[in-house]
């Protein structure tokens, strides 16, 4: 980790440090918030916006929280590239009454141990030089250490309007630090869920809806704009179980052009697709292929009041980044003295 550290602490610092007072809408400034959560839609590609039904919809549709009927707990340890970036997550969410639920969650995605160079280049002599013709080496004794972090705290609220319908929205708090650079920042989302007939499910999730603010120490403000997440899933009955195909749809107005999978102008479109074989509530199978076309796979046990979902995913092969892992494990009391009223 601090040898590659060495190699990217100047670069990471240069945009921060050269940042003058200014409001721009920074392309890719929220990238860190569509990362997802979750085991088990990440394995299956990420498209949860009307799958989702479970704790982790706080994240991916904050409509779908009104699914549930339980108390519920889940934690996520994501070891990206290869242990370079670590993304972890947590949630719990509950059932208020009849018809609402309440939830909190909790991302933080970082790069720890990065090596801080700027003071430790010294000259023939042995001084600190900050001229790039005098350095002839690095002093590791003047090497100091940093952690980039990025910190996302989601609350919750959804609403049963009906069995069929159901709405909700998050508001979340942003929190991004590097070195002795950091920003604040907060946004919203508004999310939908529906499900017209017996197998089918609908859902939209408009994320950072009134464009979501990070104002960094250096006086620079980034904005990040709106993301509309259309979502659907149909189950159906095969081999003994249930297999439920998925489809997301990010449309964004980053002006992402060939990065996305289609755009027009501005507008571009990102696609996710997934695919879950439940056999009888035991275990599952999983495939996606997500907006960064990339494969994805997974696995899901189901025990009484405990689920543990496994992810992977592939970065190219062994000359470029390494490949993804992520565990999650949710925790549901499912008790009777636990449960929704009126259920």
């Amino acid at each position: 980790m601090r040898k590659a550290g060495w190699v990217c602490a100047l670069a990471v610092l240069m945009p921060a440090a050269g940042a003058q007072s200014q409001t721009e809408i920074a392309k890719y400034a929220g990238e860190f918030l569509s990362i997802g959560v979750g085991a088990r839609a990440l394995a299956m590609g990420g498209a949860a916006a009307a799958v989702a039904n479970d704790v982790t919809a706080g994240y991916w549709n904050p409509a779908a929280l009104a699914r549930i009927n339980y108390p519920q707990f889940v934690l996520m340890h994501d070891a990206e590239f290869g242990g370079l970036v670590n993304n972890d997550y947590g949630a719990v969410a509950i059932p208020v009454g009849p018809s609402t639920s309440l939830g909190l969650s909790v991302i933080r995605v970082g790069v720890d141990d990065i090596a801080d160079t700027r003071n430790a280049g010294v000259d023939a002599n042995g001084n600190v030089t900050y001229d790039p013709s005098q350095f002839t080496r690095v002093d590791p004794g003047r090497v100091t250490y940093f952690n980039a972090a990025d910190w996302a705290v989601y609350f919750t609220y959804a609403h049963r309007q009906s069995e069929t319908f159901s709405y909700g929205a998050n508001v979340k708090l942003i929190r991004r630090d590097l070195a002795e650079y950091s920003a604040m920042g907060i946004g919203f989302d508004i999310g939908f869920w529906y499900n017209p007939c017996e197998n089918l499910l609908l859902g939209a999730n408009l994320q950072d809806i009134t464009t979501t603010l990070v104002a960094w120490n250096t006086g620079r403000n980034e904005l990040i704009s709106p993301t509309v997440k259309l979502g659907s899933a149909y189950f159906f009955d095969l081999l003994g179980g249930r297999i439920a195909p998925a489809a997301d749809f990010d449309i964004r107005f980053e002006n992402r052009q060939t990065a996305s999978t289609a755009h027009v102008g501005p507008v571009s479109l990102d696609v996710h697709g997934g695919l879950e074989y439940d056999f009888r509530g035991l275990v599952a199978l999983r495939a996606g292929y997500s907006d960064v076309k990339q494969l994805t796979l997974g696995a899901g046990v189901h025990f009484p009041k405990l689920n543990i979902d496994y992810s992977f995913a592939r970065f190219g092969g062994a000359d470029q980044l390494d490949n993804t892992h992520r565990i999650s494990i949710m925790f549901t009391l499912e008790a009777e003295q636990y449960k929704r009223p009126g259920e």
